[in-house]
């Protein structure tokens, strides 16, 4: 019996010691994935990672369930041996390793992009969908506070990360020069293109892409975005801070980057509904992370709803015109550089 239980622990060790199957075993804490998720989160081809996962399966790791056409992974039972080595060998991990950071990341957009798919309004409504109504918020009124926050006249080159159905750019296109969104998914840069089309905006374009790494040129004096838009994107982020980061990074140097997002609330239902990873944002926090990412800050609209909804500006690597605070979209009256 000793050796039985000896050759099954060995087994399963042996199982776990390669640097992919441990970056799996590292996502199913998170929950189930399907193989072409895996695929997209780790970069490989799919008959390596089918190998992987098989051998994960077969040493008690990794329990395998079939709904339909599609398999999904997850972590074995923790009260089974199995499922408590498997996240015994994960605790072990380093918090701060670049690759599994870079998994969590990819993770993150992976569920949300599954929640917002799998909502009932998504595929009611198609290219008409977009998280604000999902969450009951005043729609009409953030559009309204972000096309004035946005400021009057032509806007130059905007880019809007995290496009999604294609909304920011329909809205704010028409005064634009030329326009870019991007988005981690296909199916959604399909809608917008569907959006685009149909509102006859030629000089807006659309590309997919990873919004930790966009394949944009740095910007500077005289190159990079005007006006560079992140709308409900940062409550789905692993990392935030990054994700400012590098918005700041293609922003030309004076440009404006404007972010809409959630306060910070305790609406655990709705957040859960769409996977986001943060419950909105508190203001000390957003101004701390805008302020590490280099922007001089112009201020706050909030617009009140089931839960209140922020826009925040600032311009890259200036010095603020105006002090920092915070108002009502009824009082509201923007700085611009």
């Amino acid at each position: 019996m000793y050796i039985q239980v000896m050759e099954t622990f060995l087994s399963s060790l042996r199982a776990a010691a390669e640097p992919t199957r441990m970056r799996i075993l590292a996502l199913c804490t998170r929950g189930a994935f399907c193989v072409s998720e895996l695929v997209t989160i780790l970069g490989q081809s799919q008959p390596s990672l089918s190998r992987h996962l098989r051998l994960l399966v077969e040493a008690g790791l990794l329990r395998r369930q079939q709904e339909g056409v599609f398999s999904w992974f997850a972590l074995a039972d923790a009260a089974s041996p199995e499922g408590a080595l498997a996240r015994s060998l994960v605790s072990r991990l380093p918090e701060d390793d670049a690759v599994l950071a870079a998994d969590r990341r990819m993770a993150a957009q992976t569920l949300s992009e599954r929640a917002r798919s799998a909502s009932d309004s998504f595929r009611a409504q198609g290219a008409d969908w977009d998280e604000m109504t999902a969450l009951g918020l005043p729609k009409s009124a953030v559009e309204a506070a972000l096309a004035s926050v946005a400021g009057q006249g032509r806007l130059g080159q905007v880019l809007d990360i995290g496009t999604g159905t294609g909304r920011v750019l329909e809205l704010l296109g028409p005064r634009a020069d030329s326009g870019l969104g991007v988005d981690a998914s296909p199916q959604m840069l399909k809608l917008a293109r569907t959006r685009l089309a149909q509102a006859g905006l030629p000089q807006c374009s659309l590309r997919q892409a990873d919004m930790y790494r966009l394949p944009l040129p740095d910007g500077g004096p005289s190159q990079g975005f005007d006006v560079t838009v992140l709308q409900m994107v940062l409550h789905h982020a692993e990392d935030p801070e990054a994700v400012l980061r590098e918005a700041a990074r293609v922003t030309r140097t004076g440009g404006r980057i404007i972010i809409v997002e959630l306060a910070s609330h305790t609406a655990h239902d709705l957040a859960e509904r769409l996977a986001h990873r943060h419950r909105g944002f508190m203001q000390p926090r957003m101004r701390s992370m805008l302020m590490d990412a280099g922007l001089a800050l112009y201020g706050t609209v909030t617009i009140p709803g089931p839960i209140a909804t922020e826009i925040w500006s600032g311009a890259v690597n200036s010095r603020p015109q105006t002090p920092i605070r915070s108002s009502s979209l009824a009082d509201h009256q923007e700085a611009h550089p």
